[in-house]
Formats: C-alpha cells, sequence, structure tokens
C-alpha cells in the first residue's frame, strides 16, 4: 500500500529553459486543457499553429498527447508572438473564459534578458481580454521586486495575494482521514502535535505525517511522533550546518533572535544580548536573510524564518553545541 500523504521535493536550484522549449510547453498546455479529445486537440493545432509546421505525437497507453514544431523560432519572429496569443485566440473563437497558471513565476528572472522577456510577455498578456493569468512562486521577495518595483515591467500587473498557512484544524482534519482511509488510527491531540511541530508549513506537515504512518502498524503514538520528527532533524542537520557555514557570525546571531520571537531587533537590549552591533546593522542583516531565502517579512513588518525545522534545528542543536 503506497502513503496517502503525497508532497513536493522543494527544489532549490534553477533549470534554464530553453526559449524554443518553453513555447512547445506552453502551445501545448493551453491547447490540452480547451479541446479534451484528440481529434479536436489535432484539428486545433492545425487551426492556431499550422504555419509553424506542428507534429503531434497521441500516446494510447497514457492518452496523452506532445506537441512540437518543426520551424526554428529564431528563424520566424512571428511565432513567439502568436503562442503567446495563442490563450486569447482559443478562449474569443471558444466563447470559454481560461485561466492560466504559472508555477514559481520568480524564474523568470534567470532567462537571458529578463527584463525584454518580461516587457515581451506583458505587452502581450495586457491585451487578452479574455484570459487571467495567475503568477504564483515560493519566493516571495523576488515576486515582490517583480510586481512592486517602479522599474520592473510587471510593475502593478494585477492584484497580489499572500496565502495564509492551511489552518490547524483543516490539517487536522486531513491528517486524521488520511490515516482513517489506510486502516490506521491516529488522535486529534497526535495530528495537532504534527501540526504544531511543523507550524502549519504544507510540505513539513505532510512528510512528519507520512513519517508517522509510515512507523504506526495500528494506531499512532506521540512516541512514534517525536521518533519521526528527530529523524527527519538528523536527516536535514548537514544541509543546515552547511547553511550555517555560508554566514556570518552577525547574521547567524539574527537568524537565532528571530527564532526566539524577537521584533524589535534594535533595541538595545536585544542588540547586546545577540552581539548584533550596532541598529543600522539590522537592515542589512534583514535583507541578507531575505535575499538567502531564509527568513519571510510578513504583513506587519513580522520577520519569520521560512523553515520550522531549521528554526527547531537552531534553538535546540546549534546553540547547545
Amino acid at each position: 500500500m503506497g502513503t496517502p500523504f503525497v508532497y513536493g521535493q522543494p527544489i532549490r536550484t534553477i533549470s534554464r529553459i530553453e526559449k524554443k522549449k518553453l513555447n512547445c510547453s506552453s502551445a501545448t498546455a493551453v491547447l490540452k486543457i480547451s479541446h479534451s479529445v484528440w481529434d479536436d486537440f489535432a484539428a486545433s493545432v492545425r487551426e492556431y499553429l499550422g504555419r509553424l509546421l506542428p507534429s503531434v505525437t497521441f500516446s494510447d497507453m497514457a492518452q496523452t498527447c506532445e506537441l512540437s514544431f518543426g520551424l526554428d523560432f529564431k528563424d520566424n519572429k512571428m511565432t513567439f508572438d502568436e503562442i503567446l496569443d495563442l490563450p486569447q485566440a482559443i478562449s474569443r473563437d471558444s466563447g470559454k473564459k481560461m485561466v492560466v497558471c504559472i508555477d514559481e513565476f520568480q524564474n523568470i528572472n534567470e532567462y537571458d534578458d529578463p527584463l525584454a522577456f518580461q516587457r515581451k510577455l506583458r505587452s502581450h498578456w495586457q491585451k487578452h481580454t479574455d484570459v487571467c493569468y495567475c503568477l504564483y512562486g515560493s519566493k516571495r521577495h523576488m515576486l515582490l521586486d517583480i510586481f512592486h518595483n517602479y522599474n520592473m515591467p510587471f510593475y502593478k500587473f494585477g492584484d497580489i495575494l499572500f496565502l495564509e498557512k492551511i489552518p490547524k484544524e483543516d490539517w487536522i482534519e486531513f491528517i486524521g482521514r488520511k490515516f482513517s482511509e489506510t486502516g490506521k488510527e491516529i488522535s486529534r491531540e497526535l495530528c495537532g502535535m504534527i501540526t504544531d511541530l511543523m507550524k502549519n508549513h504544507p510540505y513539513y506537515t505532510q512528510q512528519l505525517s507520512q513519517q508517522v504512518w509510515f512507523r504506526t502498524a495500528t494506531v499512532a503514538s506521540a512516541e512514534v511522533v517525536d521518533e519521526a520528527f528527530s529523524d527527519i532533524i538528523g536527516q536535514l542537520s548537514l544541509l543546515f550546518a552547511n547553511i550555517i557555514d555560508t554566514l556570518t557570525p552577525r547574521q547567524i546571531n539574527f537568524l537565532l533572535a528571530v527564532a526566539d520571537g524577537v521584533t524589535n531587533f534594535s533595541s538595545k537590549k536585544v542588540l547586546i544580548k545577540y552581539q548584533l552591533g550596532t541598529s543600522a546593522n539590522i537592515k542589512n542583516l534583514k535583507k541578507a536573510a531575505t535575499e538567502k531565502d531564509l527568513v519571510d517579512i510578513l504583513p506587519g513588518n513580522r520577520i519569520e524564518l521560512q523553515d520550522p525545522v531549521f528554526e527547531h534545528w537552531l534553538k535546540h542543536i546549534y546553540r547547545t553545541r
């Protein structure tokens, strides 16, 4: 029996995508969601992309399709424009609205000449009256720079929504249901314990739930939760130690202060206790921690460590060395 908990592995490296592959992927995704029947899909390819010499491959086993182009995009300046306008063209002709979702949108800065690329995208997307673009990602500070920086092409492109953490009660219900569906039991108290240990973090809450599920034959116990949590800490300790090695002593002390729940970093008492130097250093320490994706600046100028396991490791393992 497979685990009922499925969570995505966080990726910290970025793979550069060729523009041609991006266009093929975009066109395939848009056509797939707007045409459920293969014949309709193929007909739409011919109608909208026929001039680009497309090749459509179908898989009977997986019932999937792949789209490729025989014409090199660098040989025809119109092809990229046509791909960008494809969602609007299909929505207009079908009379149906479309939502295009792009994950990890901050990676757009990794393309060659990213500003020119962003200007190109906006020049097309802002004219699409029948398409809504949902652009999201995991790097809050990078996304804010894209949409809040006056000098960026996507400045005030649309409304910005900050997603709150999944409520504890929802996690308790979810974890308990997943155990029950697989013939195992876990109390509401232990579901809450798992959620609290991981501070409602989606990836880690599911990972700890999975590790507890693996170790549970019939009924979960607090000892199993503690054991699973300790194992996760142990698995990540080397990674956390490597992160610490890249930081200055004051940057480390700043993270310890954040982990302790400090809010007024410029107070004389805090500066002395955590050896942060002068109050003038705080701005640079915040900036460095944010750019390294170690902390989030939350509404109300609150600061929080992104990784709850790293926070626990800092407070209970690193500090006691």
